[in-house]
């Protein structure tokens, strides 16, 4: 076991300061609803949420991900630590890591899907295909045992899953599944929706979940390879420049899980499948919108994962840290 976390921590060094291929918000989505989400936790809930990460069962290798080398303040190191957690959902389908695969890594947590059709130009719901998707019920699940009696190495887990799944719901295309005559059961969040030619090998396809989970790092490529603190951090603070948390503080909804869904729902029924066609590369006007949207999905992201960690951890409630007090 030793031997294995070790290697692991060889393979997060790498991964901390190279870019990495694209995965689903894909890795830098998840990493900017985190930091996001880092910049407004009071320091307190920072402290909490970093001790109960550490925490963690052994066999998850979530403490793993906290790297205590170089020249890195504590308040870098925690920050760069609990980023990072935002993608461990995605890293437990490794199945090179068999114990931790087996145990932690559950692939219909990361989506909720809503069937629905089009009928004459008009989104129609189908209320008879079977539910598919089980995020929505481990939000509530996990918003629970943090706020209970658990140990924290219960709670560890929850924390991480609650990090990516509410990033992954913000993706719209995570709880949409568009039926059709050729695909009664859903597209698969537009997994099914192709838009490269027909005859695409394989490997070269892109498909419309996969456009939209990689939107920010494909309109800002990490082109230089640039370790997460060049490159991820300065698009999070421009995001919430962009998207302050006083601009969205209306439509925030803290804990109303069934509203983010909502929300994403809507743009995925109204915006994803507008003015694009199968075999067909989206357009830049296009390309642009899905860029803004995401931008602004991501910030709610990070925003409502602020606000319920706030909630759950500090005994200040919400309360937002102010300028000085963030771990920058």
């Amino acid at each position: 076991m030793k031997r294995s976390l070790f290697s692991l921590a060889l393979v997060v060094l790498g991964v901390t300061c190279l870019s990495l291929p694209a995965r689903a918000w894909d890795d830098v989505g998840h990493k900017l609803t985190a930091y996001i989400a880092w910049q407004n936790m009071t320091p307190e809930v920072r402290e909490r949420v970093i001790e109960i990460l550490r925490a963690a069962p052994e066999d998850s290798q979530l403490a793993t991900f906290y790297m205590s080398y170089g020249s890195q303040s504590k308040a870098e190191r925690e920050r760069e630590f609990f980023v990072m957690i935002a993608s461990w959902a995605d890293f437990i389908k490794d199945k090179g890591f068999p114990v931790r695969y087996k145990t932690y890594s559950n692939s219909n947590w990361h989506y909720s899907d809503t069937f629905w059709h089009f009928e004459k130009g008009k989104v129609v719901f189908d209320t008879e295909v079977e539910k598919n998707g089980l995020a929505m019920d481990k939000l509530d699940e996990f918003n629970k045992l943090i706020r209970s009696s658990a140990s924290d190495k219960e709670k560890a887990i929850a924390v991480a899953w609650l990090i990516h799944i509410i990033g992954d719901i913000h993706q719209p295309l995570h709880v949409s599944a568009k039926t059709t005559k050729s695909y009664p059961k859903g597209d698969q969040g537009g997994n099914l929706f192709f838009l490269t030619p027909k005859g695409t090998p394989r490997d070269e396809q892109l498909n419309l979940h996969g456009f939209w989970d990689s939107i920010i790092d494909r309109t800002v490529p990490n082109s230089k390879d640039e370790c997460d603190a060049v490159y991820i951090d300065p698009i999070g603070e421009k995001i919430m420049a962009k998207y302050s948390r006083e601009k969205l503080l209306d439509v925030l909804e803290p804990g109303e899980f069934a509203k983010w869904k909502d929300e994403s729902l809507a743009i995925a029924t109204t915006v994803a499948y507008s003015n694009i066609e199968f075999f067909k590369k989206p357009s830049d006007d296009y390309q642009q919108k899905a860029f803004r949207i995401s931008e602004r999905q991501i910030a709610l992201a990070g925003y409502r994962i602020a606000d319920l960690f706030n909630s759950a951890f500090g005994a200040s409630g919400s309360k937002m840290p102010t300028e000085k007090s963030q771990g920058k």
